[in-house]
């Protein structure tokens, strides 16, 4: 698969989840927030009592945002293509007690729905795609209607951010702790680190969320460094929220979210993840099937094991958690192509 810049699994995350949690810290009455059209008109929105919330939560590779400086220095460089870098489903339960986060890569292989084009209006019929193709042909809604059918999972509501924020944020918080088990030479970005614990400035925090070229996991192995760095950042915002408070205007200034995500719901999931410890939050990638080399007019994809994908689909449907209770399992170093490996938040902190 082609190299790809990917500081925005954990940039987005990290930067809205955060931002969002501000909110409840700050107490903002008027949030500086944008709002998009990332749904059909006329589609109903909001779940059924009982079954929480999901959030589609996107990052669009934007490069534009870095400077030519950053680019080089944190090896950063590339084409952007203006699509989207990172999807997650991001479920709220209805209790508001857990949180579960589940990645789907950028590269998997999906169908596009039949649309129109925004630019021409010209008839698009469905067709085969990377899934994070989707944001470039048809914006936010093409995104949500691709996402829920191939899932069949009814999305509430629509967050997207940019990473330009990133490296400032994690700077102004006097930096993240990550503690990699073995020693980290990544090819790509340069980053070196002992094992032991290490506390992240801005740039570093970028290039260790990056690094995929030094434990033969490629993107599996990243997907969990920035799942880790993640847990890292909500410790950080529990153990010095009064620190935090100057960069929430900073964060939700660079937020959009869906037109029917209104002041309120916003504030009331930002007091749901001030008050949530790391064993509350919960993380898995999508099951995996295997590769596809190459599709004419497509590219390297990769495709989901549908029947253990949709076991998991179906978990988040009827808001029930993706790891069993009082689960104490600890993600795998390395991980394996394919597995899946749910766990939650608490296995992976920082000591």
């Amino acid at each position: 698969m082609r190299k790809r810049w990917t500081a925005g699994a954990v940039a987005v995350l990290a930067g809205s989840l955060t931002g969002v949690a501000l909110i409840g810290i700050d107490g903002a009455s008027a949030l500086p927030v944008s709002r998009v059209a990332a749904f059909e008109a006329g589609a109903e929105r909001g779940r059924a009592a009982g079954n929480g919330t999901t959030i589609l939560l996107m990052g669009i590779d934007d490069r534009s945002q870095l400077t030519r400086d950053e680019l080089r220095r944190y090896h950063a460089g590339g084409e952007a293509c203006h699509c989207t870098d990172t999807l997650m489903l991001v479920h709220v339960s209805a209790r508001q007690d857990r949180v579960s986060v589940l990645s789907l890569p950028r590269d998997s292989l999906a169908r596009i729905p039949a649309h129109h084009d925004p630019g021409t209006g010209e008839w698009v019929p469905d067709h085969d795609a990377k899934i994070n193709s989707a944001f470039r042909e048809g914006g936010p809604a093409l995104s949500v209607r691709t996402v829920e059918e191939m899932t069949g999972v009814p999305i509430d509501r629509y967050l997207q951010i940019d990473f330009r924020r990133f490296i400032d944020s994690v700077q102004q918080v006097g930096g993240v702790d990550v503690c990699p088990a073995r020693r980290i030479d990544d090819a790509g970005t340069k980053l070196q680190l002992s094992p032991g614990k290490h506390r992240l400035n801005g740039g570093r925090s970028l290039q260790y969320v990056r690094s995929r070229k030094f434990d033969g996991a490629a993107d599996f192995g990243r997907v969990q460094r920035q799942q880790r760095f993640l847990v890292g950042v909500l410790k950080r915002l529990q153990e010095n929220p009064v620190d935090l408070l100057r960069l929430s205007r900073t964060l939700l200034g660079s937020i959009k979210v869906d037109q029917g995500f209104k002041d309120a719901e916003l504030t009331s999931l930002a007091k749901t993840l001030t008050r949530l410890k790391p064993s509350a939050t919960e993380f898995a990638t999508v099951p995996i099937g295997g590769f596809n080399e190459n599709i004419p007019g497509v590219g390297s994809t990769l495709w989901w094991d549908r029947e253990r994908a949709d076991e998991v689909f179906a978990r988040l449907r009827e808001d029930r958690a993706l790891t069993p209770v009082n689960s104490q399992e600890r993600p795998s170093e390395v991980p394996e192509f394919g597995a899946y490996e749910p766990v939650r938040g608490g296995g992976m902190a920082c000591g």
